[in-house]
Parts: structure tokens; sequence; C-alpha cells
């Protein structure tokens, strides 16, 4: 060894700011702390919502608590962000699994979808398909139980409808068959399968939580694989803390949470190939609305091979879902489905599609319209998409599709707030927000246009935050914080 001495060379201190510095610890345990209230908080108001009645007799009261639960919402996921991401991912699966289990504790509140699936696992598990008979047909008299046929006279209460024959029944729609795709078919017999005779709604409410929790995991494991591993927490937090998942997919146990976990691995976990189109196709099998997820799924795919791989899986896995009902069924697998896209949205004194575009266009012109539209989104998603990102492309056309048909129904946009979650762009949840409002403030405000009033904040919140995320504005941001950072 040299008898001249090595220079000795010392660890850099750390700058404000970076990791290890004690005001950053400082920080980082504060935001732990405040984010752990936070979710204390929203878990105390989703429990205390899902129990303080239905949307018929209380409208005004859940309207308040679903508005209390997305403020603590929006500040628990600002909280998280300055959290170590181990906390951080601690925080997210314990909230999700906490605000599952607030919400299981009453039957649903605002939505009796329920009680048809559970009426479909029956009929299945009798060897009948759900499509060929309606819940009042006679031939599927032997399967009604009190619960779902109650036999009370008069018939009144939440959930509970009459047939002109006398029967009562807390299934909607009873005198027409179901409208469910196969796969949802599918989770309401294996739901039935495995859950203990007279558990009524109980066994699906556990299923939702299952399926929402599990595309919470789901979430966290795609947005670290993709190459962002310090906001995996904060992206997972915008679904597995977002008041709509307790809300629909667990109280209501709403089957479109199937529809997003299919569709977040299809586009997180799966190439532009035979398996990302394969699970489109069975989310397409779930709920009809995944299709919109399809184009992003494609974005920036121009070889006519891989777009065939792509759709081709996905046509085959939903033809091969819908088979053995077609030997069962024959035509009938379509259900009511057809009548359903005619008839809802469509009745005197009720919310109409269309609600944004009819400000502007005759009633005559805003479907078609709405069409060129979407063709025309899906046309540049797919052609000018990140195929690096092909959420990204989904949320805008799903979203764009929501807003444009502005339906009634919250849990609708479930696939939206998992986009979102994939993409980070939290302007995208006004879109479930203003179905909120909707749904229940409707009631509330009879004859105020509440309808084009939510999906025009919602779309003036969109057209914002994407103003604010174009090249210009995110150089002003980016030049402002590196003039707050030492040395600069």
């Amino acid at each position: 060894m040299s008898d001249t001495a090595a220079p000795q060379h010392q660890s850099p201190q750390p700058m404000p700011g970076r990791a290890g510095v004690p005001g950053n610890r400082a920080a980082a345990r504060v935001s732990v702390v405040l984010t752990a209230v936070l979710l204390t908080a929203l878990t105390a108001v989703v429990y205390d919502t899902v129990r303080a009645g239905d949307n018929h007799s209380a409208p005004g009261r859940l309207l308040a608590g679903y508005g209390i639960a997305w403020t603590l919402f929006a500040a628990a996921v600002w909280a998280v962000r300055r959290a170590p991401a181990r906390a951080a991912t601690g925080l997210v699966l314990t909230g999700a699994a906490a605000m599952a289990l607030a919400a299981l504790a009453a039957p649903p509140r605002t939505s009796n979808d329920m009680f048809r699936y559970a009426w479909d696992g029956r009929v299945q598990a009798a060897g009948i398909s759900p499509y060929t008979y309606p819940p009042a047909a006679p031939e599927l008299a032997k399967l009604r139980d009190d619960w779902l046929f109650p036999p009370q006279r008069p018939c009144r209460g939440w959930g509970l409808t009459h047939t002109d024959s006398g029967l009562c029944v807390r299934i909607n729609r009873p005198t027409v068959p179901t409208i469910y795709p196969p796969v949802a078919e599918g989770w309401f017999f294996a739901v039935h399968a495995l859950s203990p005779s007279d558990s009524r709604h109980k066994p699906l409410q556990v299923g939702g939580a299952v399926l929402a929790f599990g595309t919470t995991l789901a979430l966290l494991t795609v947005v670290r694989r993709r190459g962002d591993p310090r906001r995996a927490p904060a992206r997972a937090a915008l679904w597995g803390w977002c008041p709509a998942v307790p809300f629909e997919a667990v109280n209501n146990a709403h089957i479109d949470t199937l529809g997003v976990l299919l569709t977040v691995l299809a586009l997180g976990t799966a190439t532009a190939g035979g398996r990302r189109g394969a699970l489109l196709g069975a989310a397409i099998a779930v709920k009809l609305l995944p299709v919109l997820a399809l184009p992003g799924a494609l974005s920036g795919r121009r070889s006519p091979a891989q777009v065939a791989r792509v759709v081709s899986a996905a046509i085959a896995v939903f033809a091969l879902a819908y088979l053995p009902y077609v030997i069962a069924s024959g035509a009938g697998v379509l259900g009511y489905l057809p009548g359903y896209l005619q008839e809802e949205g469509y009745e005197p004194g009720d919310v109409h599609r269309f609600a944004l575009l009819r400000l502007l266009l005759p009633d005559a012109a805003a479907g078609a319209t709405v069409i060129v539209l979407l063709v025309l989104t899906a046309l540049y998603v797919w052609w000018r998409g990140d195929p690096a990102r092909p959420w990204r492309g989904a949320l805008v056309l799903t979203g764009t599709a929501l807003l444009l048909v502005s339906p009634n129904y919250p849990w609708y946009s479930l696939l939206v707030v998992g986009l979102v979650a994939l993409d980070g762009r939290w302007e995208w949840l006004t879109v479930t927000m203003a179905g909120t409002a909707l749904y229940l403030g409707g009631r509330l405000l009879p004859g105020f246009p509440l309808q084009a009033w939510a999906y025009g904040v919602a779309a003036a919140a969109i057209a914002l935050g994407a103003c604010l995320r174009t090249a210009p504005a995110r150089h002003l941001l980016d030049r402002r914080r590196d003039r707050s950072l030492p040395g600069t």
C-alpha cells in the first residue's frame, strides 16, 4: 500500500427535504398519524351512513353522509402522499378493509339489484337457466321463499314491488328475465353454492368486499410493477378509500366490481395480446361497460395482427361464456337487456340520457351525436394512445361516455374509479360524484335540472384538470418546485 493516505471521503450531509432529515421524518410521522385519523373518521362515517336509512326514506341523510365521506376521502389521499411507502401501503390496505367491513353493517340501502343476483344464483342451482323464466313465472314457484317473496299485505316498503297477479317481490322487474351477462351469472351461482342456507344478502355483500379488496391489491401490484412504486399506495387509495366502493361495491354488492377487477388485470398485468383480450372479454361478460376499455387496450397498436389477437381473444371468451346458456335458453339469453336499453332513462318525468348535449341540440340529434363523438374518441385513443399506459385511453373513453350519457346510477362509474386509480387523474372521479348527487338528490330537488348541473360541473372539473396537466402548466409547476429546492 502507498504511504500516502487516501483522502477521506465524508458522507454528504442530507439536504433539506430529502429522506433521512429529522424534519422530513417528523413530517412523515405527522402524515401517517393524520391519515390514520382521517381513515378512522371515514370508516365511522361509512358505518353510520349505511345504518341511517334507505334512499326513499332518508335521501337527505344519505346524501350528507356521502358528502362527508367524499371530503374525508380527499383529505386522506392528500395526507398519505407524504407517508413512507411501507407505512402508506399498510394504511391503504387497513383502510380499505375497514371500510369494507363497515359497509357490511346493514342490508343494501340504495339499490335492490342484489336481490336479483340472489335469485339468479338460486335458479341456476336448481338447474334452470336464469334467462328462461322471469321470477314471477309459475314454473319457478317452488323456489320462492319469504325473503325474496314476502307474504306481507299490503306489499309496501323499501325494495318491494308487486305484480299484477298480486305477488309481492323484492326483485326489481319481476315479470321479465334477467339482463346480466354470463360471467356475472357464474358469480351469482358461485356465491349461492358457497353460502349457508338462509344467509340472505350477506354472502353477496361479503363477495363484494372480497372483490373490492382484491382490486386494491391488484392496483398496488400493477402500479409498482409499472415503474411508479412511490406513488402506488396513493394510487391504490383512490380506489380502496373511495366512498363509492364501500357503498356500491360492498353494501349494494354491485357486480360491476368484478368487471373492474378483470379490467385492471387486463390493462395492468397483460401485454396487448391474447391474455389481455381474454381478460377483457371476461370483463365485458360481467357487465357490458368494459367494452369501452378495448380501444385503450389497443393504444398505439397499429399492427393488424396485434389488434386481431386482442379482439379475437375477447370475442372468443365472451362467446364461450354465453355458450352454455345459449344451449339452455336459445335466443332468450339476451333476457330483458334489449328492453332495458330502450326503457331506461326515457320515461316521462325521469332524468334523460344525453343531458349535456340536450342543452345544445334537439333531442332527436343528441343520440346520433353521442355515437359520433364516442367513435371519434375511440379512434383517437386507439391511434394516439400510449401503449405503456393503456388505462389512460380506457379512462378517457369510459369517462367521456358516462359524461355524455349522464346516467342516474353511480355504480355505473365504478369502472372509472378503478381506471382513475391506475392513471392518477383524480378529476375524473367527479363523474362518480355527479351520479351519486343525481341518484340521491333528485328526490330533494324536484323540478331542478340537477342532472345537467351535476354532470356539467363534472365536465368543467375534467376540463380544468386537463388544462393543468398541459405541458406549459407542468413546466411552470416544475420551475416553482425547482426554485424551492436548496442550491438552485
